[in-house]
């Protein structure tokens, strides 16, 4: 079985269920059938109660919750709990094409809250701190995406540029290549890819890092990109994209991207924060209606 997800103890048991059910013997599928069917109900069953909803045996619900990685079942139980707490688990949220808009919505609220708990249960907090050490001593930071990784792209690019780094966001694979040609020692090349096979952006990241530039890769799998990063910063989600445009793993890269730029804001000397405030406040003042 996958070690990694067994080893998770952070992460969400019921998408830990869910991935790790092909793998599970025969009878122990029934058992993550009826949790995953019900797992409110069986957030309150006992051994016996869950073992005769599943018609299996005790022994085998005992084993089952060996299996997914918790210490027996109780833990299980706990874990439950702390999953639900998140709100319906991704194996509920799939649209149907009966769904009331008041359905739609609820799903794909509660689908993100599950896929954000688990891209930040699956973050590399150590790649993390890693990347704001850089950012933090950057001469020059440029953002490099396509696509929805561009429009990441774009939000980084509208946030760093507060603290006194030159930065800009290059979306054109002409010029994104021209500028990687051109980077220098002190750089930072922040390269966006979800899928981390886009062919460029990993032409990009092999050319900056040629240059002596640290390259930081934003990506949501262990992907060929990884291998031309510095460091990588892997936001793993649940996509689902059978029926409509993704859109989560969007919203968790732009999470990460909000946690890097904060962070490198509060290192920042005191004045440097003061005149942050005090732009903020300007900006306040121009958006409130001006009297007739």
């Amino acid at each position: 079985m996958d070690t990694d997800l067994r080893g998770n103890s952070g992460g969400n048991i019921i998408e830990i269920i869910r991935t790790m059910r092909p793998e599970l013997r025969k009878s122990d599928r029934k058992v993550a059938d009826v949790v995953l069917d019900d797992p409110r109900r069986i957030m309150n069953a006992t051994v016996g109660e869950t073992a005769a909803l599943a018609e299996v045996s005790q022994p085998t619900v005992l084993r089952f919750a060996t299996a997914i990685g918790c210490s027996g079942f109780q833990d299980f139980k706990i874990r439950l709990a702390q999953s639900l707490a998140f709100g319906t688990p991704a194996t509920h949220s799939v649209l149907l094409d009966t769904d009331e808009p008041e359905i739609v919505a609820e799903k794909i609220f509660d689908y993100t809250m599950t896929s954000l708990d688990w891209a930040r249960s699956r973050l590399d907090k150590a790649a993390l701190r890693k990347a704001i050490d850089v950012l933090a001593e950057a001469r020059s930071i440029v953002f490099f995406g396509f696509g929805a990784s561009g429009i990441v792209a774009r939000d980084a690019q509208q946030k760093f540029p507060l603290f006194g780094v030159p930065c800009v966001a290059e979306l054109d694979s002409h010029q994104q290549l021209m500028v990687a040609s051109m980077m220098k020692p002190g750089d930072v090349a922040f390269v966006i890819s979800n899928t981390g096979t886009t062919r460029s952006i990993i032409e990009i990241a092999r050319i900056a890092r040629e240059n002596d530039a640290v390259v930081i890769g934003l990506t949501g799998s262990d992907s060929p990109l990884v291998s031309y990063c510095d460091v990588t910063l892997i936001v793993e989600t649940l996509e689902n994209t059978n029926m409509y445009t993704p859109t989560i793993s969007r919203i968790a890269a732009l999470v990460v991207i909000d946690i890097l730029s904060t962070s490198v804001a509060m290192r920042r000397p005191a004045n440097d924060q003061a005149r942050i405030h005090q732009m903020k406040r300007q900006l306040s003042d121009m958006r409130r209606m001006q009297p007739l």
